[in-house]
């Protein structure tokens, strides 16, 4: 597909966080989730993102899920772990203790909440990097954090060592395309769309794997699609991708709601469908999608050949 070198490729699932009925981690679940995707030949898994809830689980909760992620990986593929906070120190202290439970890599984003210069910006991933034993990954998700990373910084930060790859969840497509371009000269830095339905394009423009939370439901279907892009069978990656398109219909099936409830309630609603988890549940105020969403979903399973 390309002559890059990333050390991180392929298919990165965002664990999603199974929740028991009175909104406990449920640790059984998680683990055959992560069984799950691992027999579905993902290339690594990336617990504490978006999908897992991040913002939402408190702090020994975070670290209960990477613990949890970590052991039942059991090494068969490296875990990255999200390390989503306000500010430089709290990203750090939580990297820290990622590292201490068995991490292989970590994320950060922007800083958010405070406002921020990109200046700023800058030495906020410096100033990580320098703290912390584990490779850093950028994320940059400004419908979140409320700031879009500079692509000159990131090929700055790329090409000073301070970063190893970058997941981009911003929807900037010329951005993406300069990143790639930008990124000739650094072979192992890892580019990595956060996009369930273009997933086919970004890699035809360079991108080296995907971190889609569509791949929770569907980890061989991706699996699948990022197989035929690096054989260069496009016709048949792009067929793959309209499947999977689909599929993501059913982010799009809860009404009244966020569009975070919306899209991971789906996925979990779709992975109790599945049998992989026990319950939707997903954390206060988020509800549980009802059953006509429910219902919704296990037809667009049946159309994807998944029930």
């Amino acid at each position: 597909m390309n002559a890059r070198n990333a050390r991180f490729t392929g298919v990165i699932p965002p664990v999603v966080t199974p929740l028991t009925a009175d909104g406990e981690l449920d640790v059984p679940s998680l683990e055959r989730l992560v069984g799950f995707l691992i027999e579905g030949g993902v290339s690594a898994l990336f617990a504490l993102g978006s999908s897992s809830e991040v913002a939402y689980l408190t702090e020994a909760q975070r670290s209960r899920v990477l613990e949890v992620v970590v052991g039942a990986a059991a090494g068969q593929v490296p875990v990255i772990a999200g390390c989503i906070e306000t500010t430089t120190d709290r990203v750090i202290e939580r990297a820290r203790i990622s590292h201490r439970l068995g991490a292989d890599a970590v994320v950060a984003t922007a800083p958010f909440y405070t406002r921020t210069h990109p200046v700023e910006i800058d030495r906020h991933f410096r100033l990580i990097a320098k703290a912390v034993e584990l490779p850093l990954f950028a994320y940059d998700v400004p419908v979140c954090v409320h700031s879009k990373l500079d692509t000159a910084m990131v090929l700055a930060l790329a090409a000073d060592g301070v970063l190893i790859g970058l997941k981009d969840s911003s929807g900037d497509d010329v951005g993406f395309r300069r990143l790639a371009l930008g990124l000739a000269d650094l072979p192992e830095f890892s580019l990595l769309t956060g996009h369930e339905i273009v997933v086919d394009g970004a890699l035809l423009s360079g991108a080296d794997g995907a971190v889609p939370g569509l791949a929770n439901v569907d980890p061989h279907g991706y699996v699948r699609l990022y197989d035929l892009a690096e054989a260069g069978r496009w016709a048949e990656a792009r067929t793959e991708q309209d499947r999977l398109a689909r599929l993501f219909e059913m982010a799009f099936q809860a009404r009244d709601t966020s569009g975070t409830a919306a899209g991971l309630g789906s996925f979990k609603t779709a992975l109790k469908l599945r049998g992989i988890i026990s319950t939707n549940v997903m954390s206060p105020p988020m509800a549980p999608l009802g059953e006509v969403e429910t219902a919704a979903i296990a037809e667009l399973l049946v159309q994807a050949g998944l029930r």
